[in-house]
């Protein structure tokens, strides 16, 4: 049993002690080839979101489920990175899954622009998403989606920023 304990305390040790707790520091992109990979310090970041979207976007927040503006949020266009810009999702992969959240079955493109990063915090087990360009927080992904792809992209709305076809605008808080 004395085993058991110290196998787990030095696995949560090493777990806890790994995590990035410099807010000075550039973030570290995974993938160098993804197009123009962002890297900005925490401080920047800050200066450039609003509060809220710092707190999800930077410190994986989660706003209330059923605030966000495009929880029911059905027009035609490209849902991009709150953050950064960067096209995530097009508005033909969004579907209402009665979760509270944006959701989408997938994303745009091979797979490369929202990274999986496996989460335990809360006593879960669960896949972190996070933009790829910019490694900002957009939510997880979970594999009970209703389409054929069986998955389910929960993104919080302030995560996002939407460009509309009629307009080819951004709607962006920023």
């Amino acid at each position: 049993m004395k085993k058991i304990i110290l196998i787990f305390t030095s696995l949560f040790f090493i777990d806890c002690t790994s995590q990035n707790t410099n807010t000075n520091k550039k973030m570290e992109i995974n993938n160098p080839n993804t197009p123009l990979a962002v890297n900005k310090t925490e401080q920047e970041w800050a200066k450039i979101l609003s509060p809220e979207q710092y707190n999800v976007l930077r410190e994986k927040g989660t706003e209330r489920p059923g605030t966000g503006k495009y929880n029911l949020h059905f027009d035609k266009g490209v849902y991009a990175c709150g953050a950064c810009g960067y096209e995530l999702f097009n508005s033909d992969m969004k579907f209402e899954s009665h979760c509270g959240w944006p959701s989408f079955d997938k994303e745009i493109g091979d797979g490369s622009r929202i990274k999986k990063i496996r989460d335990l915090s809360f006593g879960m087990v669960r896949t972190e998403i996070v933009c790829a360009r910019c490694n900002s927080h957009l939510g997880h992904i979970f594999d009970d989606g209703p389409t054929e792809t069986g998955q389910r992209y929960c993104v919080n709305s302030l995560s996002l920023d939407f460009k509309g076809e009629s307009t080819n605008k951004t709607d962006t808080a920023k």
